[in-house]
């Protein structure tokens, strides 16, 4: 693997431009290992466990670079998982005990993230505590931002990036001294907007451009192949923020029945549902959404109320394989994931397939 670089390969330390997201430890410190930059989507992890996944990263990477993720979204209330859940309207209740019934789900017998968890001001700032105690080298902001975060990261020297789907927000992050834009279309999975990446990634590259060259974009969105990466870099990304890519390498270990439904999607596969978060998320279309959709069906709570209201539910399907109703967020690049293979495969093949379409550009250009 030769490799192509970009300015911002240089500030960062890493081979390719590759950005990587994903939930998994050891997809992380794979795709640094391999040149890259690994970014850990630490949102559903209770703040210890943030500190001690970040450790064990650390510990498989040395001092080559890696990120967290976290999400801060807006306006969360205060409360407790109880106080979410015995507000709940009885009619939700109603629909989801429908759908267990349906579904035979029986309770689920562990606990985690969606069952014992809940997003508010408190978990969040727990979270980035442990972030800020920890040697990570990238903060990015999945979902929200706020400036006093940038600037408490900026001070432990920190580069901070943002998730963007807007380019009024690409504005506020700019403002806020994001320093790295991660320009995000629709075909993303996981929660997303409604521009798509061909359209917004210019318009975030313009209004970076102003702010100086210490202010980069990076392009997200339905990337699985190498030519959308030499587009990408065409339109003036310096490098690409990757997600699904990685849900099918054999890194990740995911159950096996989301493997096999993610390697048997295209993209017309993919849905944009509020069914699992409160927020749009572009996931695998299964009943789970399929049902939410359903005329009569109740409209998806806010977050978090939607969270505390499906939680057990989520488990209890991932715990017990029921297949019709097992999804996994995901974008519209699930196209390119044919196969189970290496993370370190994975970033070779997309290096090969980048450079090949470089070679054709410049040939077609003269």
């Amino acid at each position: 693997m030769t490799g192509f670089k970009t300015p911002i390969c240089g500030r960062l330390g890493i081979e390719v431009p590759i950005f990587g997201f994903s939930h998994s430890v050891a997809v992380t410190a794979a795709l640094t290992n391999a040149g890259g930059f690994g970014v850990f989507g630490a949102a559903r992890e209770a703040p210890e466990e943030v500190s001690e996944s970040l450790a064990e990263i650390r510990e498989l990477v040395g001092d080559k670079p890696f990120g967290v993720d976290l999400m801060l979204p807006k306006g969360m209330p205060s409360k407790s998982l109880d106080e979410l859940q015995a507000e709940l309207p009885p009619e939700h209740r109603d629909f989801v005990d429908g759908l267990k019934r349906k579904y035979q789900v029986p309770p689920a017998k562990n606990q985690g993230f969606f069952n014992s968890l809940v997003r508010s001001p408190e978990f969040f700032e727990g979270q980035l505590d442990a972030v800020l105690e920890s040697s990570t080298n990238m903060l990015a902001f999945g979902v929200g931002f706020t400036a006093d975060a940038v600037r408490r990261a900026n001070a432990k020297g920190m580069v901070t990036a943002a998730l963007i789907g807007l380019p009024k927000h690409v504005r506020a992050a700019l403002d806020a001294g994001v320093e790295i834009i991660v320009a995000q279309g629709t075909e993303a999975g996981g929660h997303t907007g409604e521009i798509s990446t061909l359209t917004l990634v210019p318009q975030a590259v313009a209004m970076a451009a102003e702010e100086g060259p210490e202010r980069v974009v990076l392009a997200a969105g339905g990337i699985g192949h190498g030519s959308q990466i030499a587009a990408s870099l065409a339109m003036g990304a310096e490098g690409v923020w990757l997600g699904t890519k990685w849900l099918t390498t054999v890194e990740h270990r995911l159950e096996p029945g989301k493997v096999q439904k993610l390697l048997a999607s295209g993209s017309a596969d993919t849905v944009v549902t509020r069914a699992s978060s409160g927020k749009p998320q572009r996931q695998i279309r299964s009943s789970w959404s399929d049902e939410w959709g359903q005329p009569g069906a109740p409209a998806p709570l806010k977050m978090p109320y939607q969270h505390a209201l499906v939680g057990d539910i989520i488990i209890a399907v991932e715990e017990n394989d029921i297949t019709p109703l097992l999804t996994e967020p995901a974008g519209q690049s699930v196209a390119w994931c044919h196969e189970v293979s290496s993370v370190a495969d994975v970033v070779a093949e997309l290096v090969e397939e980048t450079e090949a379409a470089l070679d054709r550009l410049k040939a077609m250009t003269g």
